[in-house]
């Protein structure tokens, strides 16, 4: 079992890791291939748009700005193959915050290891929908 929560914590902090060096390929092999990722009010659905996604103009812009995906410790619910898990996230843009949201992670077991089936993202702006995803 902690081998497992293990394993998920690694998964999202090799999420960063990947957006940052503008790896697309590794961004997209921590989903499902039919995972999704709702993002401030976009869904990318499959891991070819999450591929798609990282090497796109908007992020290469903010690669280019100096961007920093930093992942808090995620809180592990396991359940047999399935897992879910929450966390805070920081972007940092040049140096500065950017944004700061609550994250719910979706994760199933999969011959290759966990992997994320869907992933939401919302802005901690004092709404409930961001609070709700941390519960």
């Amino acid at each position: 079992m902690s081998e497992d929560i293990v394993a998920i914590t690694q998964l999202i902090a090799a999420y960063g890791v990947a957006v940052d060096s503008g790896d697309a390929s590794a961004a997209a092999a921590l989903f499902t291939d039919d995972g999704w990722y709702d993002v401030a009010g976009r869904r990318y659905e499959g891991a070819a748009a999450i591929a798609e996604m990282v090497s796109g103009r908007a992020h290469q812009g903010l690669l280019a700005e100096g961007v920093a995906h930093l992942q808090g410790l995620p809180r592990v619910d396991l359940d047999g193959d399935r897992a879910v898990a929450v966390n805070h996230s920081v972007v940092l843009l040049n140096g500065a915050v950017w944004r700061v949201a609550a994250n719910r992670w979706e994760l199933v077991r999969t011959a290759a290891g966990w992997k994320v089936t869907a992933r939401t993202n919302r802005l901690l702006d004092g709404g409930q929908e961001a609070r709700d995803l941390l519960r």
